[in-house]
């Protein structure tokens, strides 16, 4: 029979194979093989099915860098209908009829943003701005601005449609017929051929661009916060996408502002900023939020980091969006295969995403805002 070792003997032994367990995991963490590892977990179990009800917000799907309008309101849709009349007179080239739409669809603008501002003021019923008896119904008739997205073939939408597109080609207004065709009617133009092509482009194509901040730094030099090379880098990778695809660029985070600042001092204009957010939650909901706003976005291009990617895609998702994802790279590199100082960057991040995946999944994210 074997003699029985003696404790101290066994727990030393013990210590030993943790410590060189503990040893083969440090290494293995300095190693490109680890973040890899989690990135493969990452990528293939985390959930990107697009949530259905809140993907009805987005199918408008025609994005608009300039209105600042309420899809579904009353001033949206008669947004809607100038823009199909302006084109309509455009394509029969009546100059004079452009400069004539134009003037109407200020009167109707007009008296329907009276109308909003007296319902904000006053809550009880009050007498409606006419519009015209011979040409328009009173506004009163109009129904409550729609609590989701309009589509433009809802009946009530139409109908709407139809009553102003009266007003834009039948109401009485003067105007000279030398004059020129009106600056703001030719850019009105532009944006009605956009709209119109956006109406008619492929569904499954993106929509916008989206980059998500990566954080700022204190720039010693200059004395100024600028981006930090996180978000520098989703920065660059966006001006390669940009020059690919000519698509409104969506600045996600409180970086925005200086995001857009160094998207202009190379030549690239992003107006659509959401400088709201403080975490990738927030970074969702009011992206989409915003893209709601402006005319919906079913699908985007979503640039940040490779680790990032996966649980952002997960929470636009939740928000009615499909992504198209695009890695930006990370300010270190990995190595090949042998352990290196630089290699824990990648390491951490992975354990940080993977930590708030599983957070995200198991309690749902309590630290994110419902509205900006």
């Amino acid at each position: 029979m074997a003699e029985k070792q003696p404790f101290m003997v066994r727990f030393v032994k013990m210590i030993a194979v943790l410590l060189v367990l503990l040893t083969a995991l440090i290494v293995f963490i300095y190693t490109p093989f680890y973040s890899k590892s989690i990135l493969f977990l990452l990528n293939h179990f985390v959930p990107i099915e697009v949530n259905m009800v809140a993907a009805q917000s987005q199918q408008i799907a025609a994005l608009s860098e300039h209105d600042d309008l309420e899809p579904g309101s009353n001033l949206w849709i008669a947004r809607q209908a100038y823009l199909k009349v302006l084109q309509e007179a455009a394509q029969r080239e009546d100059a004079v009829g452009l400069n004539l739409i134009e003037a109407r669809y200020k009167i109707l603008e007009k008296q329907l943003q009276n109308k909003e501002d007296e319902e904000e003021a006053d809550d009880t019923a009050s007498s409606d701005p006419k519009i015209s008896d011979q040409h328009i119904d009173e506004v009163a008739s109009e129904p409550e601005a729609l609590q989701e997205v309009a589509r433009l073939n809802d009946a009530d939408t139409q109908l709407l449609m139809q009553k102003y597109t009266q007003f834009l080609t039948t109401y009485p207004v003067k105007v000279n017929d030398k004059d020129p065709v009106s600056q703001q009617v030719s850019q009105d133009l532009r944006q009605a051929n956009t709209v119109r092509d956006e109406q008619k482009a492929d569904a499954s194509k993106p929509s916008a661009i989206v980059v998500l901040g990566g954080g700022l730094t204190f720039d010693r030099t200059t004395k100024r916060i600028i981006v930090n090379s996180y978000t520098r880098l989703r920065l660059e990778k966006t001006l390669e996408i940009e020059q690919q695809n000519s698509l409104p660029i969506v600045l996600s985070g409180v970086e925005a502002p200086y995001m857009q600042i160094w998207l202009k001092d190379h030549g690239v204009d992003a107006k659509l900023l959401e400088n709201r957010s403080m975490n990738t939650c927030e970074n969702s909901r009011f992206s989409s939020l915003l893209l709601q706003k402006k005319g919906g976005a079913p699908k985007i291009i979503l640039v940040t980091d490779e680790y990032h990617m996966p649980r952002t895609r997960r929470l636009f998702a939740q928000n009615g969006i499909a992504t198209v994802p695009v890695d930006a790279p990370m300010p270190t590199q990995l190595t090949r295969w042998k352990p290196a100082l630089t290699n824990y960057d990648h390491s951490r991040r992975a354990n940080y995403e993977l930590l708030a995946t599983i957070r995200d999944v198991v309690f749902g994210t309590n630290d994110c805002r419902e509205v900006p």
